[in-house]
């Protein structure tokens, strides 16, 4: 098969198998873990590189983006509250700041990828009834982990395939 229908394949395949695991097994939707949080992350794996490296990046840069965009949140809540209208926006800036310096530590350095669990967690506290951004944390971060998983399974269940 062609590494590219072996790629089509393996990512289609796996696609509904996340998709229920994320909307059928009683402790993932309890948890409030995302399927579109791990979307992002299984499509970072491949953006950062694919691989262990692609997975490590994707689950250490994201899951930093994550606390940042919780401290964000925190922040535009709380203490920059009073600069009303301008809290969430300052307090984004800060956040974004933060993500470009931490980038000079090299285990920080995908960019891309800590803004992509920023706006995860983001999401989930700016969309998700009655989550703060302290709450969004953990669904954010486990579901990072298990869409990292998804990027690296397809790409080896791909190789697999395509070698036959």
């Amino acid at each position: 098969m062609s590494s590219y229908l072996a790629l089509a394949v393996s990512v289609g395949v796996l696609a509904v198998v996340a998709t229920w695991l994320f909307f059928s097994v009683d402790p993932v939707v309890a948890a409030h873990m995302q399927v579109w949080q791990a979307f992002i992350a299984w499509g970072c794996h491949y953006h950062s590189g694919g691989k262990f490296t692609g997975t490590t990046k994707t689950v250490v840069c994201m899951s930093f983006g994550a606390v940042v965009g919780m401290a964000a949140g925190v922040l535009a809540t709380g203490a920059l509250a009073s600069l009303g209208q301008f809290a969430a926006p300052v307090a984004v800036g800060l956040g974004a700041t933060v993500i470009c310096l931490a980038s000079k530590l090299p285990l920080l350095g995908t960019i891309p990828a800590s803004v992509y669990g920023f706006a995860s967690i983001a999401g989930l506290f700016l969309l998700g009834s009655g989550m703060s951004p302290t709450r969004a944390l953990l669904p954010t971060i486990l579901s990072i982990l298990i869409g990292a998983a998804f990027g690296y399974v397809s790409e080896a269940l791909a190789g697999a395939l395509a070698k036959r």
